[in-house]
């Protein structure tokens, strides 16, 4: 159906940046830069410089940075690796593909890991901590990595949702050994198709995910170091993700004052929970804005009829999925979110008005439900 107030607007996007966009994938084409070109070594050296690290290494996807990044931190068959339950399902898959075994523990309020739970997790086995920051918030990283030092553990970042986050002033992706980021169309920096990449301050790391993503060939040299993955960032995306990244920063600072407009209307719904949290030491970037309510379903149909377009993420706990094999774990917050939780649109795209037509349909929604 068309919703008078969709969720995301590709259309409109594009049309904002058409001549910037088509410039770049022009320059790509007329010159053959199709496959390891400058263009992508430019956008991972402002891709690094952006979230504050010495290197970036470009990928086909999310899943294969966080696959890589695993690798180059040494996990392998026999390990564990500490995640949250509350999460897409491709954090435990790249868990899974290293031969490892995920340990799921619960989120905070928040929808980020508890880190008052972790402690109890780690056994001999742990070999890293996989913290997720979820909807463009920073888990607690002091907490993280000041436990893994104790414990002799890598972290490896699930940044996906949180390029352009901070906390303690720090990038999403710049605090653990590696950073992991997704740019599927619809994430704050999103291309024309999948990809991804690795953020990190250690070379050892980089120059691995480096050889992994192209089947374990040294480009310069033309030896095989590895039984690799064919994953290397496709150039052209590379070139529009670099323009697409000067404009990150407005970008965010219009998901935060669309977030503002959200939470002025929709602040005095006791029926609600909004994703507003302290931000003494964070600064979110709202990649989705994501309410609770005990109705969600009536509510999420109801937008529906009002022309409104929502998501659930994710409505049917992973380890559900009985071909993933995952044993049931003991998540009482990540169990009432996935009853709970619903996004509502918020993009680069999003318009007060917008905003202010989703607030008078929930303020007219609840006034029918007290």
């Amino acid at each position: 159906m068309a919703y008078r107030v969709p969720f995301i607007d590709p259309r409109s996007h594009y049309a904002k940046l058409k001549t910037e966009i088509d410039r770049a994938i022009l320059g790509c084409l007329t010159n053959g830069d199709l496959v390891n070109r400058h263009q992508l070594k430019e956008f991972e050296q402002h891709l690094a410089e952006f979230v504050g690290v010495k290197y970036a290494v470009g990928v086909n996807s999310g899943y294969h940075a966080l696959l890589f990044a695993l690798l180059g931190a040494g996990v392998g068959p026999g390990d564990e690796v500490i995640t949250v339950a509350h999460t897409f399902v491709a954090t435990v898959s790249a868990i899974v593909h290293c031969g490892a075994h995920p340990v799921l523990i619960d989120v905070g309020p928040d929808f980020n890991m508890d880190v008052d739970l972790i402690q109890r997790a780690i056994t001999p086995r742990t070999k890293a901590l996989l913290p997720v920051h979820l909807n463009g918030r920073v888990c607690e990283m002091d907490q993280i990595v000041a436990l893994a030092d104790q414990h002799g553990l890598a972290v490896v970042e699930d940044a996906a949702q949180a390029l352009g986050a901070r906390f303690d002033g720090n990038c999403a992706g710049s605090q653990g050994r590696a950073g992991c980021f997704s740019f599927y169309p619809f994430k704050v920096l999103g291309g024309f198709g999948d990809g991804g990449a690795i953020t990190t301050n250690d070379p050892e790391l980089a120059r691995m995910a480096t050889l992994l993503r192209y089947n374990g060939e040294d480009r310069a040299t033309g030896e095989y170091h590895y039984h690799g993955q064919t994953a290397l960032l496709d150039n052209v995306q590379a070139a529009v993700l670099d323009v697409k990244l000067r404009h990150l920063p407005d970008w965010i600072a219009h998901r935060r004052r669309m977030a503002d407009g959200y939470h002025r209307g929709l602040s005095g719904i006791k029926q609600l929970r909004l994703p507003h949290f302290d931000e003494t030491r964070r600064r979110d970037i709202y990649q989705n804005y994501v309410i609770r309510t005990t109705v969600r379903d009536e509510l999420r149909a109801y937008l529906k009829d009002q022309g409104i377009e929502t998501l659930v993420h994710w409505q049917k706990p992973m380890w559900e999925h009985r071909g993933l094999g995952l044993a049931a774990p003991d998540v009482p917050e990540t169990l009432s979110i996935c009853r709970e939780v619903l996004s509502l649109p918020m993009s680069a795209e999003t318009t007060d008005t917008q905003v202010q037509t989703i607030v008078a349909s929930l303020q007219a929604f609840f006034s029918q439900h007290p």
